[in-house]
């Protein structure tokens, strides 16, 4: 007999609450992040806003797949979002079932906030996960589109040979009532007044990734059911942020938190601390993001047509890109030699003509330690 129940065997479960005053720091934080992200999407191209998607939703389902251990194909996933986003140079290779099905769950679930969440949708979603049953990608046939069975299901994490047990679902016996109770509040939390949008998107997810209903996939559905519920919190159908992102970068802690919210009470409140917290790290990594794409698109309206070369585009291009963290300490000399591939004397007299047409600014230092970097407009 374990002396810690697991939330789920509370007698309050599932009425779960929290300490409104503790989060309102960081819910406000989040607020005005969201809303000042929805208005930068204002200043981007049509162009723009489609390549900005495509890639935010490309990190999204890589990075929601590496969270439990699984590397896609990038490139089948960028064109199967391609089509779908109608970014032809983003086509570069044929697509897979795969990449086609994690293409389409992830635009159904960022797309389609005004559909109702309801069973038939989440087996749908599931069976968009695995079209084809790989030996390399299950080791064991499962349910495919159909709720778990009887056996007692835990969520790990960490290697196959070496699994780390984070907490233990509720039996199968009841899974489909309690899932239903779930799928009703998640349908009327929808036009509470009282629960702000952005707690009901963490509630939504520490509730359903408890129940965990499918023998596989939990973890990745659930990231898709909390997308849906942050695109229902917002006025625009766009997505430029992605949580996936955030709670990978702190996969430890993703785990830590839940194993520990697992063994407690249903107040959540820690929990929410944490979701809050990751997803105000999305918004403003979004932001940045953002600003760095404006920063580009002025340079080059500012550039274009000074007659620079091949090489000199793609330097600048990586410079753009990668902000001055793609050259340690500025671009010297070497670095434009080996990313252009061109000789020591090319790459000095391209540098001085990147200066001299105000592309680049030399920062302080000289000879081998000479550095430039993007001259601000």
């Amino acid at each position: 007999m374990q002396k810690q129940p697991w939330i789920w065997q509370h007698p309050d479960w599932p009425r779960l609450h929290w300490e409104a005053d503790a989060l309102a720091p960081l819910l406000l934080q989040c607020v005005a992040a969201q809303a000042r992200l929805l208005g930068m999407a204002g200043a981007i191209g049509a162009d723009l806003d489609r390549q900005a998607q495509l890639d935010v939703l490309l990190q999204n389902i890589i990075t929601s797949s590496e969270i439990e251990g699984e590397h896609l194909n990038v490139e089948s996933v960028r064109s199967s979002l391609a089509r779908r986003l109608d970014v032809p140079a983003a086509v570069t290779q044929r697509t897979s079932a795969r990449s086609e099905g994690l293409a389409e769950l992830m635009l159904d679930a960022t797309q389609q906030a005004d559909i109702a969440l309801t069973l038939q949708r989440l087996l749908h979603w599931h069976a968009l996960l695995f079209p084809e049953q790989e030996p390399l990608l299950l080791p064991r046939k499962i349910r495919v589109g159909a709720l778990r069975g009887d056996e007692v299901m835990q969520v790990v994490s960490g290697r196959q040979d070496r699994p780390v047990v984070h907490f233990e679902a509720p039996p199968g016996e009841g899974l489909a009532e309690q899932l239903n109770v779930f799928l009703t509040w998640f349908a009327a939390s929808l036009s509470d007044a009282t629960l702000p949008p952005l707690l009901r998107a963490g509630v939504a997810h520490f509730w359903f990734v408890t129940l965990h209903p499918f023998e596989d996939g939990n973890g990745r559905l659930t990231r898709a059911l909390t997308d849906l519920a942050l695109a229902q919190s917002e006025p625009l159908a766009i997505r430029l942020y992605t949580m996936s992102a955030s709670i990978l970068d702190d996969r430890k802690g993703y785990y830590a938190i839940l194993e520990s919210s697992q063994k407690a009470t249903p107040d959540i409140t820690r929990w929410l601390q944490w979701f809050l917290q990751t997803l105000l790290d999305s918004l403003l990594g979004a932001q940045a993001r953002i600003e760095r794409t404006l920063a580009e698109a002025r340079f080059w309206q500012i550039h274009r047509g000074q007659g620079l070369s091949a090489e000199q585009i793609k330097v600048l291009n990586r410079l753009l890109d990668g902000g001055q963290r793609g050259f340690e300490g500025g671009l010297s000399a070497a670095h434009y030699q080996a990313v252009a591939k061109v000789s020591k004397a090319t790459a000095t007299r391209h540098l001085a003509d990147l200066v001299e047409k105000g592309c680049l600014e030399r920062l302080p230092g000289a000879g081998r330690s000479t550095r430039y970097q993007i001259k601000p407009a």
